[in-house]
Formats: structure tokens, C-alpha cells, sequence
């Protein structure tokens, strides 16, 4: 039972990408909760377990049923290229109480008794109460889980963002969409997830937005239901190295550029901005900015502006110097 979206010629003209922190909060509370999820995340899962268990996440994953509906209130599209987590858990606390109590209704029934457990009846009893709770326990778990490692993970994002761009310039929708998930195909103006549940929507001009995660892999999530605009959650490009400490330079590297700029070009993999090369290597702001600017000028990387970021990415050259083995 497919999803089917379809697109008119307007929808084609408003396709936009969106990073959400809200939805990577879902994503980590959801990892949690299913044990297929985890082996992609071990080191964080290893370095939260404490703050994990202080949490009491029952409320949500009552509310996460595979397969199932989420709440679309809990974790709405992205309305920026980049929304804070204020700006997010602002609209989940601006939802409309029957809106909620429709839509935590839809959720828990689809888990088989979950309506008539204490926590069920009280959502569905006093939904307003619930949007409440619901989002001050996201703001919980986002301040405890996610917020120490959001340079890291929006630098996956944005890198994502970058890279999929290139290719919707370079090969249209057609290219863009062939290459998000397995489990999609576009056809004859009709976007299609292959998937255990049936969706139909007519996107009605509002055209799509397409959020990249880290925490929704290997999986892709899509839907909403209108006022929400037509969403395709997808998993960004670069899991495998999320977790991982970047690689240092080879010896030579090192001899010629120095450490920091051998390990801020060696672990260039994906762009980066600033701000997130500083996290990840643990230097200071200013330190990335200058190596980055002799880089740049010495034809080793390039610079794009996202919105408000700048991204930087190796050349060929600094590709070629960063791949080159030892000497």
C-alpha cells in the first residue's frame, strides 16, 4: 500500500529543503525505543545512556507505533532552511487542542490498547494539557540528548543539503528524487514511497518539503496531512563517519600543511561550515577561520553560502593532497 504525492505544475516550482532540530529529537527518542535503529548511533547511545534513563520518554514512544502514525503536531515541516528549536517547539505549543486531540487519537490507535492505558485517556481527555507536556518533555530531550551534538549532526545535514542541490542543478526532480531512497520512484508527476501503509495527497500547490535526518536511517518517513505542507523525511549522506573522530593527516600531510590543516582537509569529507569544523576538530572559531582561508587561497577548498552558512568543500586538489598515502 503505497504513498502516493502528487505534484501540479506549481508544486515543481516549490520544492525547498528544511533541517528541523525537532525532528532529529523525534528521530533520537524513536532510536531509542527500537533496537533496529541502534547499531548506527552505538557511541551515542553509549555516551547518553545516563541522561537517557533520567528521561521519562514513555509519553512519546506511546505515540511512535512502527508501523504507524506520529502525531504530525509533534514534529512539523520545517517552515526555514533552518529552524531553531524554539521556533519548532513554539508551533507544537501554538496547535490547536481539537487539531491534537484528532491527531494523538489517529496515533494511539494505532498501537492496540494504547487509547485505553492512563497516559491515552488523559491525552485524549485534556489534549490541550497534552501539547503541553508533550512539548516540555521534547525541549527535555532535546537539551539532554541532541543539543550537545547539534554542530555535529546539522554539519550532516548541511553537507547533505549541499550535495543534493548540485544534483537537482546538474539532473532535475527526475536525478534529485532517484537517488533520496530505495524506496521512492517518481513517475509521471507522482512522487511514490513503497511502503506499509496508503497515503494519497494532491500537494495542491504547496509543493514539498524534503528534510534530511540522521536518526530516520535507514528508513524514509513521509506524509502530513493538510494545513501541514506535503513532507519527505529522508537519511542524509554520511552516517557511516557521524560518530567517528577525523582521521588525522598522513605524515606527510602534516610536514607540509601542519597538523590542524592537514586534519581540517583530511576530514573535509562532506562540507562543513565553521562553526562545525571548530566542534569537531576542537578548535577555536577563529583558528578554523584563518587555516580555512589558507586553504582556500592555496586552491586546496571552495566556499558556497546555504542561507546564512557558509559551506566549504575540497577541489579536486585538496581531494587529491587529502587521499594521497603516506609518503
Amino acid at each position: 500500500m503505497p504513498v502516493h504525492m502528487r505534484f501540479g505544475p506549481d508544486d515543481l516550482l516549490r520544492c525547498r529543503f528544511g533541517i528541523s532540530p525537532l525532528w532529529e529529537t523525534q528521530g533520537a527518542v524513536r532510536a531509542l525505543k527500537q533496537v533496529r535503529l541502534q547499531g548506527y548511533h552505538l557511541p551515542w547511545l553509549r555516551q547518553t545512556e545516563a541522561a537517557a534513563r533520567a528521561l521519562d520518554l514513555t509519553p512519546l514512544w506511546l505515540l511512535m507505533p512502527y508501523p504507524g502514525h506520529t502525531p504530525d503536531f509533534l514534529c512539523p515541516p520545517p517552515d526555514g532552511p533552518l529552524t531553531s528549536i524554539e521556533e519548532d517547539l513554539a508551533r507544537v505549543r501554538a496547535t490547536d487542542p481539537d487539531t491534537a486531540r484528532d491527531d494523538l487519537a489517529r496515533s494511539l490507535a494505532d498501537t492496540p490498547g494504547a487509547a485505553d492505558t492512563p497516559q491515552g485517556r488523559a491525552m485524549l481527555a485534556d489534549p490541550a494539557r497534552a501539547v503541553r507536556e508533550l512539548a516540555d518533555l521534547c525541549e527535555r530531550v532535546w537539551h539532554a540528548l541532541v543539543a550537545p551534538y547539534w554542530p555535529r549532526l546539522r554539519a550532516v545535514l548541511e553537507a547533505d543539503i549541499a550535495f543534493r542541490a548540485r544534483r537537482l542543478a546538474d539532473d532535475g526532480l527526475t536525478g534529485l528524487f532517484a537517488d533520496l531512497h530505495p524506496s521512492l520512484s517518481w513517475a509521471n508527476g507522482t512522487l511514490t514511497l513503497h511502503r506499509r501503509m496508503e497515503h494519497d495527497r494532491d500537494l495542491g500547490g504547496d509543493g514539498l518539503v524534503l528534510a534530511p535526518s540522521v536518526f530516520v536511517w535507514p528508513d524514509v518517513a513521509a506524509g502530513f496531512d493538510p494545513p501541514w505542507q506535503g513532507t519527505i523525511v529522508y537519511p542524509a549522506r554520511g552516517i557511516g563517519g557521524l560518530w567517528q573522530a577525523p582521521p588525522p593527516g598522513s605524515d606527510a600531510l602534516v610536514r607540509l600543511l601542519g597538523a590542524n590543516r592537514a586534519a581540517i582537509l583530511g576530514g573535509l569529507g562532506e562540507p562543513a561550515t565553521t562553526s562545525s569544523l571548530a566542534h569537531r576538530h576542537g578548535l577555536a572559531l577563529s583558528s578554523v577561520s584563518a587555516h580555512l582561508s589558507v586553504l582556500r587561497e592555496a586552491g586546496l577548498l571552495t566556499s558556497r553560502r546555504y542561507g546564512h552558512q557558509v559551506l566549504y568543500e575540497r577541489t579536486p586538489l585538496g581531494t587529491a593532497l587529502a587521499d594521497a598515502g603516506p609518503a
